[in-house]
């Protein structure tokens, strides 16, 4: 008699889904049969890598028949530098996805308990999930604002580690310095804190402030970061943690050989360098979070306060429906999941992208998705 399925693997794996990234521009344009489809749906860097990284990826290529250095020694030691700590603080990752699955098999045991909010980076629920560790998802505020003082009720005795995104994807809420010091300082000291910061290069709130700048509160605290969105190379796959010598160890251990490849480490060695290209990628996402913003907002639609590079759009119906009117228009945009069923991610591009998006929406193939014209006012002409 055949096996069943379900008897083939173990229950938390049986849970796994795949991870459904944003859908390539590539693949709409096969489908549609067009070019020049607009990707706003993956919060990528939208001016492309720095050209240094592009030369250096060049030369690189050389010598792929090379296994890669195994502990990635210039880009940890470009790293440690960057923030002022050891090589022994600094591991690197296959993107900072990966350290974040290593940290769900690393630290907590199946009978330990991990902690993070919802809605938030899904990666968090995946690692978990494939380790087979229990987990407590703690609701925002409104599904959208961080709750610290929900997030440290949720620990338990068993608790091993909380993750918290800061600023938060898919929302763009954060976390201000004063309850960032607050979380840090009353966690139990068995707990890990890990603060990931993929997108820390965007806020631009008076109070915000990187985890890296309270290590001194306490022992257990790892810092995710990533290549990926402000440097600009996303297809590269680069990530780190910075943390105390032990923990990182402990995630060396545990990570895979040559997890890092040799074109990601010397693509991010090369990103690393060029800090004016981040510099005007990050003041190019100041300018537009706040103009598509309030564009958004004159449409009638909620636009959820961010310090990312994203907005988090709230439309009156199913942003499912909203997302393919756009993909039909050749704009990809990124619809959420319950609790978020009414809402689109949608990354912030060049003014030129942006001006698309906003065209597309006030467009007559979108005019059904849209909250209704107010009426216009006695004398007021439309």
């Amino acid at each position: 008699m055949p096996t069943p399925p379900s008897a083939l693997v173990p229950a938390n794996v049986a849970r796994m889904i795949p991870y459904k990234p944003g859908k390539p521009a590539e693949e709409l344009e096969r489908e549609l049969g067009i070019s020049g489809a607009l990707k706003l749906a993956s919060n990528e860097n939208p001016l492309g890598p720095s050209p240094r990284v592009v030369a250096a990826v060049r030369e690189a290529a050389g010598g792929l028949a090379l296994y890669p250095d195994g502990v990635a020694y210039a880009l940890r030691e470009a790293l440690a530098s960057h923030h002022d700590v050891t090589m022994d603080e600094v591991v690197t990752g296959n993107g900072s996805n990966e350290l974040i699955d290593l940290i769900c098999r690393t630290f907590p045991g199946r009978d330990e308990h991990v902690v993070y909010g919802k809605p938030s980076f899904v990666c968090y629920w995946l690692g978990c999930t494939a380790a087979g560790v229990p987990y407590t998802e703690v609701p925002l505020r409104d599904d959208l604002h961080w709750d610290v003082d929900a997030m440290l009720a949720a620990v338990r005795p068993e608790t091993k580690v909380l993750f918290l995104a800061n600023p938060n994807n898919p929302t763009g809420a954060y976390v201000g310095e004063a309850d960032l010091r607050r979380l840090l300082s009353e966690l139990p000291e068995r707990v890990v804190a890990v603060i990931d910061e993929a997108y820390v290069e965007f806020p631009d709130a008076p109070d915000y402030v990187s985890a890296l700048e309270l290590r001194h509160l306490r022992e257990r605290l790892l810092v995710l970061r990533t290549f990926s969105k402000a440097y600009g190379i996303a297809a590269l796959r680069v990530g780190y943690a910075v943390g105390p010598a032990a923990l990182v160890g402990h995630l060396h251990s545990m990570r895979a050989p040559f997890n890092v490849n040799a074109l990601g480490q010397a693509g991010a060695l090369a990103a690393l360098s060029d800090s004016a290209h981040v510099e005007a990628y990050v003041r190019l996402n100041a300018e537009e979070r706040p103009r598509v913003a309030k564009a958004l907002e004159a449409l009638g639609l909620e636009v959820a306060p961010s310090q990312a590079n994203f907005l988090l759009v709230g439309f009156p119906g199913s942003g499912a429906e909203v997302d393919a009117a756009l993909l039909r228009q050749g704009v990809i945009t990124r619809p959420m999941p319950p609790p978020l069923g009414r809402y689109l991610r949608i990354t912030l591009g060049t003014r030129e992208m942006n001006d698309r998006l906003l065209q597309t929406l006030t467009s007559a193939a979108l005019a059904p998705f849209l909250p209704p014209a107010p009426p216009a006012a006695p004398g007021e002409s439309r």
